[in-house]
């Protein structure tokens, strides 16, 4: 067993922008960042839009400047899973496996992750790499192939603008007959020559798990109801994100979609003490810079409510 005055979990721009705050208030705060440390952004190609950068940074390497950041100024890091918590008394407490780890504060930020379209045939071809959720991870593999990116959001329009870089052609299938995406994404995504919309159309199928591979998508258009077959090597799936909040069922305020509830204005939770950051907690913005400003504002919550409530 050990204690902190502040325990982290989770990682990407939220949780290693409290950590950087916690550890410069002495807090030594312990991150438990879960094996895939970094959050979305290691998912992410050329970020334009985080002040500081203005050439744009890679997000991989923007998390390891966050991550390296907080280790100098005295977090300390485990890379490894939270198995459950206890928020019912303070101590609260949080276990890596059998291990319990007790904290005086709690800042969650476990971020959200990938939804997919929940088809077999997207089942069984992610297991053998044609199916994906991360341009920037299985991108090079379908270099000079055509692929196709399911979604109209900002994350589709920069999966498509990425794999255009690398890929033959690419074709975006929207379910309506316009982008979510903000105008600058909207903008590049409609200036790149190969890559090309496919509106009010839906996936049905991706083909062909007999064969192992992805050999094309049997699309559907939602008005009338006509498939037609796209050929394609590859399939990227960007329709949005999920809350990790299954850990805190019953044990923290969730919203419908399972997005943990804070109080207006703040990161606090309803359990006093227990606060939540990022993506998390942010149906709506899920930016990289919001994300690191509600970090900022759970360290300082957490030191506040802290010397108010001391060990």
């Amino acid at each position: 067993m050990t204690h902190r005055e502040t325990l982290i979990i989770g990682s990407g721009p939220a949780g290693y922008t409290a950590a950087i705050y916690a550890a410069r208030a002495n807090m030594k705060p312990l991150v438990i960042e879960g094996e895939q440390w970094g959050g979305q952004l290691m998912l992410t190609t050329d970020v334009f839009n985080y002040p500081g950068f203005p050439d744009g940074v890679d997000g991989p390497k923007m998390m390891e400047l966050f991550r390296d950041q907080a280790v100098k100024q005295g977090a300390e890091i485990m890379t490894e899973f939270v198995t459950k918590v206890d928020f019912s008394a303070r101590p609260f407490g949080v276990w890596v496996g059998d291990t319990r780890h007790d904290a005086a504060t709690v800042i969650v930020a476990t971020g959200a992750s990938a939804k997919w379209l929940d088809i077999p045939s997207e089942t069984e071809l992610r297991k053998v790499g044609g199916v994906s959720a991360c341009a920037t991870c299985d991108g090079p593999l379908f270099r000079g192939k055509d692929v196709v990116v399911v979604g109209g959001g900002d994350t589709a329009l920069e999966e498509a603008t990425y794999l255009a870089k690398l890929c033959k052609t690419v074709t975006v299938v929207h379910r309506r007959d316009s982008l979510r995406g903000c105008k600058a994404m909207q903008d590049r995504a409609f200036g790149t020559p190969n890559l090309t919309f496919l509106w009010d159309s839906a996936v049905d199928e991706i083909q062909d798990p007999a064969k192992q591979e992805v050999t094309g998508v049997v699309v559907r258009n939602v008005k009338s109801g006509d498939k037609k077959l796209l050929s394609a090597q590859g399939v990227f799936i960007a329709i949005g994100h999920k809350p990790a909040t299954e850990l805190f069922v019953g044990k923290l305020e969730m919203n419908p979609a399972g997005y943990l509830l804070v109080h207006a204005g703040t990161t606090k939770t309803n359990v006093p003490g227990v606060f939540a950051c990022g993506d998390v907690q942010d149906p709506t913005y899920r930016q990289a810079v919001t994300a690191a400003g509600t970090g900022c504002m759970a360290a300082l919550e957490a030191e506040r409510w802290l010397a108010e409530h001391p060990v």
